[in-house]
């Protein structure tokens, strides 16, 4: 058997790897404004259900090329003209964002399938190179697979559209991806030394500080209007929130993830799907704080759902952890019971907002000063 991971050269991030993430703000920015449209006080469900699914297709597309530039990326011209083909596809994903998405139903999903036909054909192109190794053609052959069985059921979502009016199939899809990857790729051992994981952690990172730039630019509107305490108050309480969920991203990343690792790596995309997916919906929710139109109970709800989801998925990256980072059961009550009193006290102020932001930015630097305690043990 040939050992794959002898004289291995780690991977660099290449700036043309970064270019294509930037149409990934554009996409999150159009995702977002899918909530920005309310009836009775609640964000209309319909939206918000199309929120999900484009939101969590737009992360699904990132992770399949990240994870074929990371196994098989050559930083040739190839590479970088499918990149610019899934990019200029990008776009019609994202111009048919809004809130008649579905008079735009067909344009996305054609966009959507190409997409998908786009990565696949690169998977197809990888087979001719790599003849006589059978770790590497399993792999090739599990993603070509996986890639056509989701394009076959977005195609499949453009009829069920323009038949029933419904979008089941477009669902179907992402859960298709999401749970055929997970068996095809991780829990076996070969497949650990495929993938250059300080590469593919690096990629990752940078998304998410992506991401974080989008509830940069959010945070903006607090700043608008006559300038005052009041106004000063939540300018800080808003910029504070956003410094803490990202001191506690920077410091896990930093400091305690093992980089390094043996990993198929399967499982750290998985868990970005769900980190970047509720930074997203922390970016919606910052901007809900000062949206009157938005009932206090439901905004409240989501801001702190969206907080806890996040921090529940950054901390199952225990897996990823160095060996020395030992998190025991004491850890994990503690956070439920902060994660607990920070949902109880978000309930009983939610008529004052003062008092609301503030317990946020208490939440988020309680967990900040425990990671940041875990990695100083860690070191010393």
């Amino acid at each position: 058997m040939i050992d794959l991971t002898s004289d291995k050269k780690e991977k660099k991030v290449e700036y043309v790897e970064l270019i294509y993430d930037l149409i990934f703000v554009y996409i999150i920015g159009r995702n977002n404004t899918l909530l920005h449209h309310t009836q009775n006080g609640f964000v209309e469900v319909g939206l918000f259900m199309a929120y999900v699914m484009c939101t969590l297709a737009v992360i699904q597309i990132w992770t399949f090329t990240a994870y074929y530039i990371n196994l098989y990326g050559r930083n040739g011209a190839r590479d970088h003209i499918f990149m610019f083909v899934n990019m200029f596809l990008l776009y019609f994903i994202g111009e048919a964002t809004r809130k008649d998405w579905q008079d735009y139903h067909t344009m996305y999903h054609i966009a959507w399938v190409l997409i998908l036909l786009n990565i696949a054909l690169q998977y197809a192109i990888e087979i001719k190179n790599h003849k006589g190794e059978p770790l590497h053609l399993k792999r090739i052959k599990g993603m070509i697979t996986v890639l056509l069985g989701e394009s076959l059921l977005v195609a499949a979502a453009i009829f069920e559209h323009n038949k029933f009016g419904t979008s089941y199939f477009s669902l179907a899809a992402i859960l298709f991806g999401i749970i055929f990857v997970s068996v095809s790729a991780s829990g076996k051992k070969t497949a650990q030394s495929l993938v250059d994981f300080p590469h593919l952690s690096e990629r990752i990172m940078l998304y998410v500080v992506f991401t974080f730039g989008e509830m940069i630019i959010a945070i903006a509107g607090y700043f608008e209007g006559a300038f005052n305490l009041n106004s000063l108050y939540f300018c800080l309480m808003a910029f504070l929130i956003v410094v803490g969920l990202f001191l506690s991203y920077g410091t896990l990343y930093d400091r305690i993830i093992d980089r390094e690792k043996q990993t198929s790596g399967i499982g750290y995309i998985l868990i970005h799907i769900f980190i970047i997916f509720s930074l997203n919906n922390i970016t919606a929710a910052l901007e809900f704080m000062r949206d009157d139109k938005i009932n206090l109970v439901p905004k409240i709800l989501f801001l702190a759902g969206s907080v806890i989801i996040y921090y529940a998925f950054l901390l199952s990256t225990r897996s990823y952890a160095k060996q020395k980072c030992a998190i025991n059961i004491k850890f994990y009550i503690k956070m439920l019971l902060i994660a607990a009193s920070f949902v109880a006290l978000m309930l009983l102020l939610k008529e004052n907002m003062k008092l609301n932001i503030a317990v946020t930015v208490l939440y988020v630097y309680a967990v900040y000063v425990i990671i940041y305690n875990a990695a100083r043990n860690l070191e010393s």
